[in-house]
């Protein structure tokens, strides 16, 4: 299965017949690309445009004439995206950029018994070949970070499982690398569990993972239901798998991979000391005093485990593994936690079982391909999250109006009806879930998840589309839309600001118990910006459109929401992001959310602070540029180059702000006009989003759906202000109602 591979080529050339991938869609938006064969497969199944953009190949799209105007710009902006749109009415998409990632998928099937077609292994060669770090040759957290022991050391064993020669250039130098790090040994705790897991590290280098903890009482404050869910998720198989001390067998591949990961005799390590050995390279949250008296406790039980009580700890671990398989359709919250459980289930169940088909068919979900080669994604897409802002972007600037725009946002309408989450999970309270129903996801609805932001980026689109379109069917009935909204209102934390998944659970002090090394802010839930706001502009266009529903609910649930908003500013201004690059992101989302209560900047301090801070930090371009480590140390950290997709974010949050002057919206205007091509697109810059404080994440259809919305904006926008109409809504007395009617749609005379 896993043969070696004769690669004497450069990465920078396909390593396959790019004209024969096709990207198949279905299932409510499942993702998975496929290698045709045959010259008679591919005259049957021809290849798409979206399958050309997203393989780099030429989309043959004409060039469309020279924009004048800000909404000519938008217009072909929206005439290219449009043709990447799915028959289904969602946007595809990459979700690519972590970079521990992948070797997860390959260390995972690999000791499961799961292989690739040959096809996938020379993309995935391929892609890690050109993700190498020019100057040294390893692999960093993520595709724009330096060289790290946790990227190199992973990204190492993927590539030899892949099929790479250890003598092969590209793995000499990364080899060396890693050895001027010290080796693997010094890998952190994430890497750790998965070398051990491949059998190239001994579990005695680990700290302790017992599954005994989801045996504690739910009351416990420390319980792991009360951590963040994405940590919890990847715990429950960690602890399985610690607990059961599952290692490959070994075979010649293993026994190799023993000596080259590390500068000395792999059979010489004392792995107990190698517990807390972490490279400074790598380091960004260390453990506190505390952690470490914990896994000296814990360390002391494993010498001395009760063997009745591990078994039931085991068990349960299991049943928790199997609940979060059936409640996603295996696709699990994320790709970590897929191919953990993946593991444990092939390790339970066997190669015979339906579990271990169905993860190995839903593995697909994840493998995306692209002109630089096949990665794994950070979920199984961002469907919802594409789709919902670009339908919103056209209704605000006027383009959904165009009659060659019509069918396909009646397609849109279509799949975000079928995207909504219609009840609650199968495994509900047993698997610590928060309520579902009415809730939408980030990718899809198979996923189930539900997220505060995606919810409300949800259902904005719906109410967009069905109540200021006038050839739209009401697809999503008002019980529907009001399931969201009383799914919205069940999620507001005490501090009136909204997390991701679910309601803060735990107390701050177990973010001391951080065990992960490499992010930050992973223990509990947290109440981010860009959550509140989305929710906050969600409720307030509902609250227009049915003021009679749960009125006095909402309105609290607003006012609270935004005390959170004015306490969470940072003295500088601005609102620091955590899932987008960073201030601009933030900022954004903010200050519309504050102009539909009618804070703008004429009329509110708090946000005519965030428009000079912005204001302050656009360059001479007429752009905004930041770096992703501005996410990493809460401050603004300048990016080299300007970034069409900050400068839009930036551009709008003056527009939402009412900022009277037109000279900064203009020269953004003109920037982004500046780096459109002739066929209406534009090309991809720096990376656009983060998470964790320290990883970046790619959301390469955002170059679309943004600068779209702030140009067909800006063109109403600089012509109000023209005719000295900007502050029309700030005398009234039903401002948010006024900024609906007003500025999210306005109508275009011409």
């Amino acid at each position: 299965m896993y043969t070696p591979l004769n690669i004497d080529k450069s990465p920078s050339e396909p390593f396959t017949d790019y004209t024969r991938w096709r990207l198949r869609v279905d299932d409510g938006g499942r993702h998975s690309w496929h290698y045709l064969n045959t010259d008679a497969e591919c005259e049957q199944w021809p290849q798409t445009t979206v399958d050309k953009f997203w393989l780099g190949l030429d989309t043959e799209l004409p060039e469309l004439p020279k924009p004048n105007t800000p909404f000519e710009a938008a217009r072909n902006g929206y005439e290219f995206y449009k043709q990447l749109q799915s028959h289904d009415g969602h946007w595809a998409g990459e979700y690519g950029g972590p970079m521990f990632l992948l070797p997860g998928l390959v260390i995972g099937s690999y000791v499961s018994g799961m292989a690739f077609t040959r096809n996938e292994r020379l993309e995935m060669i391929r892609y890690l070949m050109n993700r190498a770090h020019p100057d040294d040759g390893g692999w960093g957290i993520h595709v724009e970070g330096h060289s790290t022991v946790f990227g190199t050391a992973l990204n190492y064993a993927a590539i030899r499982i892949l099929g790479l020669d250890a003598e092969h250039p590209v793995c000499v130098k990364a080899r060396a690398t890693l050895h001027q790090f010290g080796g693997a040994t010094a890998i952190p705790s994430w890497g750790k569990f998965w070398l051990s897991v491949l059998n190239v590290y001994d579990w005695a280098g680990n700290n302790p993972i017992p599954p005994e903890l989801w045996l504690l009482p739910n009351s416990v404050p420390f319980h792991p239901h009360r951590w963040w869910i994405h940590t919890r998720t990847v715990y429950v198989p960690l602890s399985y798998l610690y607990g059961v001390r599952f290692k490959a067998p070994e075979d010649d591949l293993i026994l190799a991979l023993r000596q080259e990961l590390y500068p000395v005799d792999y059979y010489t390590i004392d792995w107990p000391a190698q517990r807390n050995n972490v490279a400074s390279v790598d380091l960004y949250s260390p453990h506190t005093t505390i952690l470490d008296v914990l896994n000296k406790v814990l360390s002391g039980y494993e010498a001395c485990a009760i063997p009745p009580l591990r078994r039931a700890a085991v068990e349960y671990a299991y049943k928790l593994i199997v609940y979060e398989d059936e409640n996603t359709g295996y696709q699990t919250l994320g790709p970590v936690s897929k191919m953990f459980n993946l593991v444990a289930r092939a390790y339970h169940d066997g190669p015979n079982s339906e579990a271990y088909k169905l993860h190995e068919i839903k593995r697909q979900d994840f493998m995306w391909i692209g002109h630089e080669g096949m990665m794994m994604c950070g979920t199984n897409g961002s469907q919802l999250w594409d789709t919902g802002f670009i339908t919103q972007a056209l209704v605000e600037t006027g383009l959904a109006d165009l009659e060659s725009n019509k069918e396909g946002l009646l397609k849109a309408l279509d799949w975000l009806d079928k995207a909504q989450i219609l009840q609650n999970p199968l495994h509900y309270e047993t698997s610590y879930r928060h309520r579902t129903k009415g809730a939408w996801g980030f990718s899809t609805k198979e996923q189930g998840y539900t997220v505060s932001d995606c919810t409300g980026e949800g259902l904005k689109a719906v109410m967009y589309l069905q109540h200021h379109l006038k050839f739209t069917p009401k697809l999503v009935s008002e019980e529907r839309m009001q399931s969201a909204v009383d799914l919205l209102l069940t999620m507001q934390n005490p501090g009136g600001g909204f997390a991701s998944y679910e309601l803060i659970r735990g107390p701050s002090w177990l973010e001391w118990l951080n065990p992960a090394e490499v992010f930050g802010n992973i223990m509990i839930e947290y109440s981010y910006p860009e959550c509140t706001t989305s929710v906050i502009t969600a409720l307030a266009i509902f609250k227009k459109l049915y003021p009679a529903y749960r009125r006095s609910e909402i309105d609290r649930t607003m006012k609270n929401a935004i005390k959170y908003l004015h306490d969470s500013q940072t003295p500088e201004g601005g609102w620091v992001g955590s899932w987008g690059i960073c201030f601009t992101y933030a900022m954004q989302f903010a200050l519309e959310s504050l102009s539909l209560v009618g804070e703008i900047y004429e009329t509110s301090p708090v946000v005519s602070r965030a428009c000079e801070f912005l204001l302050g930090k656009q360059r001479a371009d007429g752009g905004w540029g930041e770096s992703w480590t501005s996410c990493e140390q809460s401050r603004w950290i300048e990016h080299e180059n300007s970034q069409v997709v900050q400068t839009c974010w930036a551009t709008m949050a003056l527009m939402y702000a009412r900022y009277p002057h037109p000279e900064p919206i203009e020269k953004a205007v003109r920037l982004v006009m500046s780096r459109q091509s002739p066929n209406g697109s534009w090309p991809q810059e720096a990376i656009e989003g983060i998470f964790n404080k320290t990883c970046a994440i790619a959301y390469p259809n955002f170059k679309f759906s943004f600068p779209i919305w702030m140009l067909g904006k800006a063109d109403t926008y600089l012509k109000g202000l023209k005719c000295g109409k900007q502050n029309e809504t700030s005398n009234g007395h039903d401002r948010a109602g006024l900024y609906v009617d007003t500025i999210l749609f306005p109508r275009r005379a011409d």
